[in-house]
């Protein structure tokens, strides 16, 4: 049985640079991909402003929206609140989340950052798998200290097999190999292509920002999408990732 996940950055549902609101597009590339399970970043929980103004806004709840009936589990993590509404990480899931917290990893009154994690159990199988999804600072000082957090929450799921993707921000690669380093894990695209994805700008990636990182699974698939619709959709291009599960 293979496990197909996706990481995306949404962008909240605007291209880049704001300009147009394709949270529909986005709903429907998703769909394309038949993944399993998708680690979303920057997702709007709410924002009453936007609603008002933009006619094909859709929903308030996007998570809930891009989810609608094939990923019928879901927890999204709440991080950035103002007085419009509110954004965050969400995981959406084809198999049961048996449970889930979103940790807080801020490090300064700016950037409101989070660890969402949750156990999903495969039913086929009957294996249980961690699932952890996170946006990192924009400056490294705050990155370092992001990545002490992730490491310590971490380890406290070391018997089982677990999965960390997001926006990492980890553009000069000095975070990835701590987190490898001390948790024993394999970032996705250096252990199968020996280097990490370029996913930013999407129109033209040269920058590589985020990360596919896994512990006790078996990774056999790793592609960043670099179709031409998602070249207009967010800022990122998605990863997505194939992973062999042992039969039951």
């Amino acid at each position: 049985m293979k496990l197909r996940i996706l990481s995306y950055n949404i962008h909240k549902g605007f291209t880049i640079g704001n300009r147009d609101f394709i949270l529909e597009q986005i709903r429907l590339a998703l769909r394309e991909t038949n993944a399993d399970i998708l680690f979303l970043q920057e997702v709007l929980g709410d924002h009453q402003d936007k609603k008002c103004r933009i006619p094909d806004w859709k929903t308030a709840i996007q998570f809930e929206y891009l989810a609608d009936t094939v990923w019928t589990h879901f927890a999204y993590g709440k991080n950035a609140v103002y007085p419009e509404g509110h954004h965050g990480n969400a995981i959406l899931s084809k198999f049961p989340i048996m449970d889930w917290n979103n940790h807080v990893i801020s490090t300064n009154r700016f950037e409101h950052r989070g660890l969402l994690k949750a156990k999903v159990q495969i039913p086929e199988t009957g294996q249980e798998i961690v699932l952890a999804n996170a946006h990192l600072n924009l400056l490294q000082g705050g990155r370092d200290l992001q990545a002490d957090m992730i490491i310590k929450h971490m380890r406290t799921d070391e018997g089982t097999p677990w999965v960390l993707v997001g926006d990492f921000n980890d553009w000069n690669k000095k975070i990835s190999p701590k987190i490898e380093h001390n948790l024993g894990a394999k970032e996705v695209f250096k252990f199968l292509h020996g280097k990490y994805p370029l996913t930013f700008p999407s129109f033209m990636p040269t920058l590589s920002l985020d990360r596919f990182f896994v512990h006790g699974l078996n990774p056999v698939t790793a592609m960043a999408l670099t179709d031409s619709h998602w070249k207009n959709l967010s800022d990122h291009l998605p990863l997505y990732v194939e992973i062999d599960l042992p039969d039951a």
